[in-house]
């Protein structure tokens, strides 16, 4: 529930009505109101900034999950849940969705040519649970992506099936199938 909010906007807007406070309340003479307004107000607002600075939006859905492939969540691998829940909540002091994990498959060769999780979707393949990373790859070519098709399957793990296919556009997607 936290990750779906703003932690940035939550900070800024607190930290505006509170240093707000402190300013009226020091133009009405009020001495305690106006401590505690920019004691705690302009912290609040100073943090909110930096939150705001380093903030990296979630990624949304291409298209809204079925009721069946919510259902379908039950038989999710603990990599897929994790996969899911990390990319769609606020991130905070990183550059990208999933920059690690790219990097440790070999398909972030810079910061520059990164591939950048776009869009996510759930789905069932064959009753299966299947969760679909897209990615926009004008960098990395999907003969790059391909050739890391075993990687990737054992680095997300037992259970897990990857199958890689081009949404055109320099776009790849990338399935996560619950075995």
């Amino acid at each position: 529930m936290v990750g779906s909010i703003s932690l940035g906007t939550l900070g800024l807007i607190v930290g505006l009505l509170l240093t707000g406070v402190g300013v009226a309340a020091y133009a009405a003479g009020n001495a305690t109101l106006n401590l505690a307004g920019f004691f705690y107000g302009v912290p609040l607002l100073l943090g909110g900034l930096a939150l705001k600075a380093a903030e990296l939006k979630p990624v949304p859905y291409r298209e809204a999950p079925t009721p069946a492939a919510i259902a379908g969540r039950a038989q999710a691998t603990a990599t897929q849940t994790q996969i899911r829940r990390d990319v769609t909540r606020y991130r905070y002091g990183q550059e990208a969705h999933l920059d690690s994990t790219l990097a440790s498959l070999g398909l972030s060769p810079s910061n520059v040519e990164r591939p950048v999780l776009v869009a996510i979707a759930e789905t069932l393949t064959d009753g299966a649970y299947t969760l679909i990373l897209e990615f926009d790859s004008p960098a990395v070519p999907l003969e790059v992506w391909q050739a890391k098709q075993a990687k990737m399957q054992t680095f997300f793990g037992p259970n897990i099936r990857v199958t890689i296919t081009a949404q055109g556009n320099d776009r790849v997607a990338v399935a996560l199938i619950r075995d």
